[in-house]
């Protein structure tokens, strides 16, 4: 039976012995194969570091060549991972098939481009109290992804137990994140605490104060206690300290930041404001956390009332170029600003001023309703020089004496009679009650200010006109509406003794109904920036081209829902 088992064991025959041969020589070749691919890799200085990472030594900066190579976990799969200059991939890494086949099935590969993170920060587990140390689980990358027209933070976790794997992709990575220039550093912020529901405060500790920190973003806050407080600090404080200004407010707060930084820039540059003159270029950017009612300013360069989206501008070094107006009397400056109403828009909010008992969410809709139903029309000249639609050759065209010339040769344009409102806007003014803005045809930098004239009309008519700003009718389709795209406009209330006997006669001819009640006062409101000037006599308004930087984009239309406003 054992010599059975014996014969059992040995090849049947000589052919089997060769075949068994040919199999160890077969496995021999393979194994000489791998050991010279080895080499090889080994010759064009690529090393395997520590769990499967490959690190080349000296990379080829140009943008698309490899600057590290490793092994992370993403999610819970594991990954390969490379580093370019300019972007940095995933692919997941698929085990080998048991019959030695390769996958038909491509892996997925996913990518973030570099100039989309933020943040990258070192990633550990800590027990509760624990401040520093812990336990090394990775590192992770914060990036800005848009969605729709907000901007979103998401993190992206690379996970890796070896500390030296994990500092070398740190510090390459903040390397890279430090060389994108046109992103703060250090920035002054005003917050103004009675904004709107006196929310300010809450929304930039819960909301922008975090990703600040995250973005390693030095601030100096500065919570505003008076009106005219922000604007103060910025004629006398070192501005080459920051890198921006941020306001954390609404279009009232804005335009007193926005006003500071101009006005600052001029005394720098020892300019005149005492006179008409040419304005310089503000030296730092600003920052716009919607945390007010209507937050025009905000949504003209965000597209929505998003403070995420605002703060992410801000930290991503997105900037925008935007126009200017200056308002002046008796050729004295007397603010920058971003539009000018003249007429129903200024008596309401003189109304509103007054109704100091009531609440400030309902003081608005208040003296809406009084002011419309008190409907007056003004009397008032209106000059203005159309723009040509380009850029504006402002060191010429900007003289005092072409400025002051107002006679029938010279290129003012001249309206006398009754409006019911006059807006001078330098952008489009997007917000919740017009989405397409209260200026849809001018641009955030087009050097020219858009004019709208509202004549004299019944109420019933300036009802309509004012109810299509919600909707997605033309709201100046009106035979009464006039607009136009102008460079400089002059506006002159009538004064005590009217323009003419001729004027008055007119006057007196009219319809009871329409019939106009002129005010008798020595000043007149004007509604700067939804702030309240008394100003006596004219006003003239001019745009400066892009003389402000402000953190956002330009957009076509604000991506908020339409709000029809309740009193109408």
């Amino acid at each position: 039976m054992s010599e059975a088992m014996r014969e059992s064991e040995q090849p049947a025959c000589p052919r089997a012995q060769e075949n068994n041969s040919k199999k160890k020589k077969k496995k021999r070749k393979t194994r000489q194969q791998k050991q010279s691919q080895h080499q090889k890799q080994q010759q064009v200085g690529v090393e395997e570091g520590p769990r499967g990472s490959v690190d080349p030594p000296q990379p080829d900066r140009t943008g698309t060549d490899p600057l590290l190579r490793g092994i992370f976990q993403i999610g819970k799969k594991s990954h390969d991972v490379v580093l370019t200059a300019s972007r940095i991939t995933w692919t997941p890494i698929e085990p080998d098939h048991p019959t030695g086949q390769s996958s038909v099935k491509k892996p997925q590969e996913d990518s973030v481009e570099l100039k989309d993170v933020f943040a990258v920060k070192v990633k550990r587990r800590r027990s509760v109290g624990q401040t520093s140390g812990g336990t090394l689980l990775g590192i992770t990358l914060f990036t800005c992804r848009p969605k729709g027209a907000k901007l979103k933070d998401h993190a992206v976790h690379l996970n890796n137990l070896s500390a030296d794997h994990c500092e070398i992709w740190f510090k390459q990575l903040k390397e890279i994140l430090n060389g994108f220039q046109s992103r703060p550093k250090s920035l002054k912020v005003f917050i103004n605490p009675c904004s709107h529901k006196k929310e300010a405060n809450q929304i930039y500790e819960d909301q922008v104060a975090p990703l600040f920190k995250l973005a390693d973003i030095k601030t100096d806050v500065t919570i505003t206690e008076r009106k005219g407080h922000a604007l103060s600090i910025l004629k006398d404080c070192r501005l080459d300290e920051y890198d921006g200004v941020v306001c954390v407010g609404g279009d009232g707060s804005v335009a007193e930041v926005a006003h500071g930084l101009l006005l600052r820039a001029q005394m720098d540059a020892g300019r005149d404001t005492d006179s008409i003159f040419m304005p310089v270029q503000a030296a730092l950017p600003l920052g716009v956390i919607p945390a007010g009612s209507t937050d025009a300013v905000a949504c003209s360069v965000h597209g929505i009332r998003h403070p995420v989206t605002a703060a992410l501008h801000i930290i991503m070094g997105h900037r925008q170029a935007v126009d200017v107006c200056s308002v002046s009397s008796m050729g004295r400056l007397l603010r920058f600003c971003f539009s000018v109403m003249f007429g129903f828009g200024s008596r309401t909010l003189a109304a509103a001023e007054k109704l100091t008992w009531i609440p400030n969410t309902q003081r608005r809709e208040v003296a809406f309703i009084t002011t419309l139903t008190n409907l007056k029309p003004e009397e008032c000249e209106l000059s203005f020089i159309p723009s040509s639609g380009g850029v504006v050759d402002q060191s010429d065209s900007e003289s005092e004496s072409e400025l002051s010339d107002v006679g029938e040769g010279g290129p003012w344009q001249r309206r006398r009679g009754l409006f019911l409102n006059i807006s001078i806007m330098s952008i489009p003014c997007l917000c919740s009650i017009a989405p397409r803005g209260l200026a849809p045809f001018t641009r955030l930098n087009n050097s020219s200010m858009a004019l709208v004239a509202v004549g004299n009309a019944s109420r019933s008519e300036f009802i309509k006109h004012l109810k299509r700003y919600s909707s997605t009718n033309n709201q100046f389709s009106f035979s009464f509406v006039e607009t136009q795209c102008v460079y400089a406009v002059r506006l002159r209330p009538r004064s005590h003794s009217g323009w003419t006997d001729e004027t008055s006669e007119e006057n007196e001819e009219s319809d009871s109904k329409n019939s106009p009640i002129i005010s008798s006062e020595g000043t007149h409101p004007w509604n700067i920036d939804g702030e309240l000037l008394e100003v006596p006599g004219e006003l003239l308004i001019r745009v400066h081209s892009r003389i402000l930087t402000l953190f956002g984009a330009d957009v076509e239309e604000a991506e908020e829902r339409p709000i029809k406003c309740s009193c109408i």
